[in-house]
């Protein structure tokens, strides 16, 4: 793929530094929920007044140094329907519609790197992320990680297999602030994340129309049009807004067909009810595809230390290519025509609303609900063993995945044409493909009291009804050509036992139909009742709360029985498949779980804080983990959490600073034993962690227009509860035992932090800030074993914008500029050590390669 060199070298020595203000709100009364002044993170502020405020162009900015963060209202964790974050007893970051694009977030997913303590792995694409969170010891998709549109969760259960919620969620100029809460209070309100939330809130219309449009150009093959327009409707007292995106790239990593395409559309209607409160109805369609980036193989040679492999370019490669694009598969349920292209998109409706009303005697009421409902599809490459030699792969027993043939007797050729040298390099991949339906509909009920001065008590009930309809073909191994854009080989060959000519693998290169291939449906109701006091005592802030959850849920998955799935005995790659053969197991899950938090905040004065807070929480078990493969009601443990935190929070004209520490202690975790290809064998086991660490977000003032800014966090976190070891295949096919005892957190680093210096330069006609972010990610491990080291590295971003005149913004935008090999993750599916043979090959997820976008927008 072009990499405009010349383009990007010199970009690469640009100065940099934060963003400045876009635009500044226009005062309208909103409901408490969208409340959000300016925020801290990423670049000075934005805007004074509602989130849903209007726009105003670039000039009408007001000095950053007047922004006085602590005085920002948050409602998420927050029952009473917000609070200032000088007297919040817990973690929370929150970032402007600005501020966002300032992050320059590779996928929403990316967008969490801006709270201390959050790991989102972004080297995947734009889905599928697996997002860690400090002391929380995931290790895959994001089992602790919730999103929120305006308040309501999009899911029943915050990760499935093949699916988290970021997967169902795309940024654009409909948003008009985020807020991320880590631990706390989130356990107990709405869906009962013990983990982290992000909830994103949606712009909305006012009394003077505005909005923008916007032009995107990436050096990767990337065109983006954005809009939004926010409006009133006549004299009524009703705003309506309309916006979204439509975007098509190639993708640093070039699969030879569309990367990223699609986009989505987002429209809201609000009534102002004046002191009373408000009523807003939104609504969103997304209709997005994106590559699933698959492992590609570097060479390792020493613990922190990794290089390209001969023949990839591991910033810009990818194995995906039109010749295995397309393919037939016969082992999904009913059988598939399935298509790379399609990626691990999402095709998916929203629909919801919030209103809130105050009356005049000390009640309040507020609901929130939201329907969704939509496909969240994958089709992609999946890691297998190590490549090796055609040689080697044809004939030697010793190979992992190897044929085992017998000597010369094999005829290998690249489909559509050419005879394979027996010396050429391959590897093969499991082409899966999973389709999920997913269906969600909840709503959020509290009731408020103010009992007496400062006492409000709030009751609240919590319903989420959602179900899940899943076809999976997992496993399919093709053999391909060990090269970037790979090609798919086919082998026939001679059997001297009976002379006949056999099929090792079918015409696509397919050479084992094997995996898990099944068919589920899925339902089930979480309810909940919470109830919360919250007391204003003289400069102390207290609260107490409890929740009461029960998940009632049902599995149904098929039964499964190998059968030949063409009836020729000499098509080996499918004699013995094990596919659905027509009946289903039935397995029911209800558990009742109570969660509790206490938080106490001290406000020294208007400037500085502190704060203490316990929790606990719990994590039910979902469709895929845990409920399916029970049998006899043997399900494993709950996951639990206690959590003790406490902070500090300070600001002046000059300095900024936000830190809190904690301690986490968890039990029940779950680890499913697999063999070679990640299919699930055996029973699950159970285990803990004990972590402590320290959050950092912050900046100084030296002058007037140099900030400088750091988010940073401290982790030592290990496993515990675990005296024996864990059982597992090795990448040789062995059987290992591995103990975890004391191990550092899988794909957690334990030094964290991003420091960007910016400067803001003012001139008659506009103004001009760049931006400069330097990341460092300390040491990380693949998996429980910390066996397989991942090393440490590096990455410096860039950012230019320009505000020209009244309506005009200009951006310029680079990340990873320094073209650093950095790995997120290496082969998931080989646990211990995912490193093979004499040359030291890991397959491995590295961070993109360079990339450089520019915008012009114009505003109104």
């Amino acid at each position: 793929m072009s990499r405009c060199n010349s383009t990007r070298h010199a970009l690469s020595v640009a100065i940099v530094s934060l963003l400045p203000a876009l635009a500044q709100a226009q005062e309208q009364t909103q409901t408490q929920e969208q409340m959000q002044t300016q925020e801290q993170t990423q670049a000075p502020p934005q805007s004074t007044g509602a989130a849903t405020a209007q726009q105003a162009p670039a000039q009408a900015q007001p000095p950053r140094q007047s922004a006085t963060t602590l005085d920002t209202v948050v409602v998420t964790g927050s029952v009473t329907g917000g609070v200032k974050k000088l007297e919040a007893s817990y973690n929370i970051v929150t970032a402007t519609e600005e501020q966002i694009k300032q992050a320059n977030p590779k996928s929403t997913a990316d967008l969490l790197k801006i709270s201390p303590g959050m790991w989102p792995e972004s080297s995947g694409g734009q889905t599928g992320a697996n997002i860690e969170i400090a002391g929380f010891p995931g290790g895959g998709d994001a089992p602790y990680f919730t999103t929120m549109l305006m308040g309501s969760p999009l899911y029943g259960m915050p990760t499935l297999s093949f699916f988290e919620t970021t997967s169902i969620f795309r940024l654009d100029d409909t948003i008009s602030t985020v807020e991320i809460l880590q631990g706390g209070p989130s356990a107990v309100f709405a869906g009962g994340q013990m983990g982290a939330t992000a909830n994103f809130f949606l712009k909305t219309g006012s009394d003077t129309p505005y909005g923008s449009v916007g032009v995107t150009y990436g050096d990767e093959g990337l065109w983006r049009l954005d809009a939004f327009s926010g409006f009133p409707l006549g004299q009524s007292g009703w705003y309506g807004s309309i916006g979204g995106f439509w975007r098509s790239s190639d993708g640093v990593r070039d699969p030879q067909f569309k990367a990223d395409e699609g986009g989505q559309i987002t429209g809201t209607l609000s009534r102002d009810f004046g002191e009373g409160g408000n009523l807003t109805l939104y609504a969103r369609y997304l209709d997005d595809k994106n590559q699933f980036i698959t492992p590609i193989p570097v060479v390792q040679e020493g613990s922190d230390e990794f290089h390209a492999y001969p023949g990839f370019d591991p910033l810009t490669d990818t194995y995906y290519s039109e010749a295995m694009r397309k393919v037939f598969l016969p082992t999904y349920p009913g059988g598939k025509d399935a298509d790379l292209a399609d990626g691990r998109g999402a095709k998916f409706f929203f629909f919801g609303g919030n209103f809130d009303y105050d009356f005049d005697n000390g009640w309040s009421i507020s609901d929130k609900f939201l329907f969704d409902e939509g496909d969240a599809d994958t089709n992609a490459l999946f890691s297998g063993n190590n490549p090796a030699p055609l040689m080697d792969m044809l004939y030697d027993p010793d190979t992992p995945g190897g044929f085992s043939l017998p000597a010369g007797s094999a005829t290998a050729t690249y489909v559509g044409g050419g005879a394979v040298p027996l010396d050429q390099s391959v590897i093969q991949q499991g082409w899966w493909s999973i389709h999920k339906h997913l269906k969600s509909l909840s709503n959020d009920f509290r009731l408020s009291k103010e009992l007496f001065e400062g006492n409000t008590l709030t009751i609240g009930l919590y319903v989420n009804r959602y179900t899940m309809d899943d076809k999976w073909s997992l496993g399919n191994q093709m053999l391909m050509s060990n090269t970037p854009n790979a090609t798919p080989i086919t082998v026939s060959y001679v059997d001297p036992a009976d002379g006949l000519t056999k099929q090792r693998t079918d015409g696509q290169g397919f050479a084992d139909f094997g995996g898990f291939h099944i068919a589920q449906h899925g339902d089930a109701t979480n309810t909940a009742l919470y109830l919360s006091d919250s007391w204003r005592v003289g400069q102390w802030l207290l609260d107490l709360s409890g929740r009461l959850e029960r998940q009632d849920a049902t599995n149904n998955v098929c039964n499964l029985a190998n059968q030949d799935l063409d009836g020729d005995p000499n098509t080996l790659y499918d004699n013995n498949t094990p596919v659905c053969d027509g009946t289903f197991a039935r397995i029911h899950y209800e558990k009742t779980h109570p969660t509790w938090t206490a938080g106490a905040n001290y406000a020294f004065t208007d400037r500085m804080s502190a704060y203490v807070r316990v929790n606990t929480g719990g994590h039910f078990l979902d469709f895929d983990n845990g409920i399916r493969g029970t049998t006899n009601n043997n399900f494993p443990p709950m996951q639990k959490v206690r959590n003790y935190e406490g902070g500090f929070k300070y600001q002046s004209d000059l300095l900024y600073a936000d830190i809190s520490a904690y301690q986490r202690r968890f039990k029940g975790l779950l680890y499913q034993p697999t063999d070679g290809l990640g299919t699930p064998v055996g029973s699950p086991l159970t285990y803990g962690s004990d972590s402590w660490g320290v959050n950092f977000i912050g900046w100084i003032n030296p002058t007037e227009n140099l900030r400088l800014q750091l988010v940073a966090n401290y982790l030592d976190g290990k496993y515990s509860d675990f005296d024996a070891c864990f059982p597992y295949v090795d990448i040789n096919g062995q059987d290992q035992c591995q103990p975890i005892e004391g191990q550092q957190l899988q794909r957690q680093p334990k030094l964290r932090f991003m420091f960007t210096p910016s400067y803001d330069f003012v001139f008659g006609w506009g103004d001009v800030t760049p931006y400069l972010t330097y990341t460092h990610v300390g040491d990380h491990t693949q998996d429980q074993s910390g066996l397989q080291q991942l090393g440490s590295y590096h990455t410096l971003d860039f950012g230019v914008t320009a505000n020209v005149g009244y309506h005009w913004q200009f951006n310029l935008r680079g990340t990873n500029m320094t073209d650093e090999l950095g790995l997120t993750e290496s082969n998931s599916r080989i646990f211990g050590t995912a490193v093979s043979g004499a040359e030291n090959v890991l397959l491995a997820r590295p961070l993109e390669g360079r990339e450089v976008n520019l915008q012009a927008k114009y505003l109104w």
